[in-house]
């Protein structure tokens, strides 16, 4: 059979329309189908290939990693050199309270660890978390955020979880001496790239202080340079009791990172021991790739020129047409068309004209824009340019 049909018949599918490109080779900001045809890069997997796809430093990392070792006991147990040295620098570079590091395999994960550590921290059962939030796919993560339109196939879900509007001051009167944590981004990614002033998350982490619930802030897709730093609470200088990460922090291989402090860690070793356990979380050759990612961010200064790219995005596409909304926050960028059917044509036509572009899920009528921050000017001004050809053909259509 061709592969194609392989693809349909044999691989769990997600929607009815799946895009149907087989890459054959992803390098940089670009990628190749089985035909030649290229594409620029503009989603990175979702926020994951920050540093691009298969840089040299990473592929060489995962190489020599392989000449070691790959799984060798669940995680935890054994003194594995690819986990520790990458604990230890995320360590180094996060506030001191974040200093002991639970890996795992996911961004979902992550969430699953978090939400658990705050229930035995503090003795309490109710997560408050926010509307159009999106935490993951897995059971406890479903059950905080999301909307309803998520939810309601998988209930009953797990119990005692209040939403409340992102943005609302008066709501974080719920947040009370029962709640065991807030569970918060603090740039709403799958909402379209809601962006809080300081002043709000100063608020939330005031009334968590008060209440002595945690905080809990969700970077899956902010951390490792998205928004031009490399962790966006250091840069807002709002510090959680507990850091979630995904996406980017695997260097492009399964990984997905809990940090908290060590006291708050060691709960999970006692009544009961082994209170959270994950065979695959902090795999070696994940560990290996993510840690070699990192110090790429850092040794090639990609940080630097992120807020300079991300402006190149906005003298093209601000003001583009037909856009109604345009959101950005370093190389996070969202861009609203006037409804989700015209967003969906552009989406199409785009990836049929070489741009690799996406929507979000509670912000279907906006594109989702998330380059690698390895992303050149020549990359940006050429895709820019087909998006606004698109979108010229868009309107005049529908004129």
């Amino acid at each position: 059979m061709h592969q194609r049909q392989l693809f349909l018949q044999h691989v769990a599918q997600t929607s009815h329309a799946p895009l149907m490109l087989e890459i054959a080779k992803a390098e940089g900001c670009i990628l190749t189908d089985v035909h030649g045809k290229t594409y620029i890069d503009l989603i990175s997997g979702i926020a994951v290939s920050n540093v691009g796809h298969g840089h040299p430093k990473v592929k060489a990392a995962i190489h020599a990693q392989t000449e070691k070792y790959l799984h060798v006991m669940v995680y935890g147990e054994v003194i594995e050199s690819p986990q520790v040295q990458y604990a230890t620098w995320l360590a180094q570079h996060l506030p001191e309270n974040l200093n002991s590091v639970y890996f795992v395999n996911s961004g979902s994960e992550a969430t699953e660890c978090a939400l658990k550590l705050a229930k035995r921290v503090t003795g309490r059962s109710e997560i408050v978390s926010c509307a159009h939030a999106y935490h993951g796919s897995t059971m406890g993560a479903l059950s905080a955020g999301n909307d309803e339109s998520r939810k309601q196939a998988f209930r009953p879900l797990i119990p005692d979880n209040t939403l409340i509007p992102y943005l609302d001051y008066s709501a974080l009167e719920r947040i009370t001496d029962k709640t065991a944590a807030v569970l918060i981004e603090p740039i709403q990614a799958e909402a379209g790239i809601r962006i809080p002033d300081q002043a709000y998350l100063m608020a939330v982490r005031k009334k968590c202080t008060e209440t002595g619930a945690l905080l809990i802030f969700d970077e899956c897709q902010t951390a490792f340079g998205r928004t031009g730093s490399l962790f966006r609470c250091t840069a807002i200088q709002v510090i959680p009791d507990i850091l979630t990460l995904g996406k980017a922090v695997g260097g492009g291989l399964p990984l997905g990172a809990c940090i908290s402090s060590r006291e708050a860690m060691q709960t999970f070793t006692t009544e009961p021991i082994l209170g959270h356990i994950t065979t695959f979380g902090g795999h070696p050759l994940c560990c290996a790739a993510g840690l070699a990612a990192a110090q790429v961010l850092m040794e090639e200064q990609l940080l630097d020129s992120v807020e300079q790219k991300g402006k190149l995005f906005d003298h093209f596409l601000q003001h583009a047409p037909g856009v109604t909304g345009y959101r950005r926050c370093g190389l996070m960028i969202a861009v609203d068309l006037p409804d989700v059917e015209i967003n969906m044509q552009a989406v199409s036509r785009l990836v049929a004209a070489g741009v690799f572009i996406d929507w979000f899920l509670y912000a279907p009528a906006s594109l989702r824009i998330a380059p690698p921050l390895t992303i050149s000017e020549p990359e940006i001004i050429l895709a820019c340019s087909k998006i606004t050809e698109v979108l010229e053909q868009l309107q005049t259509s529908a004129q």
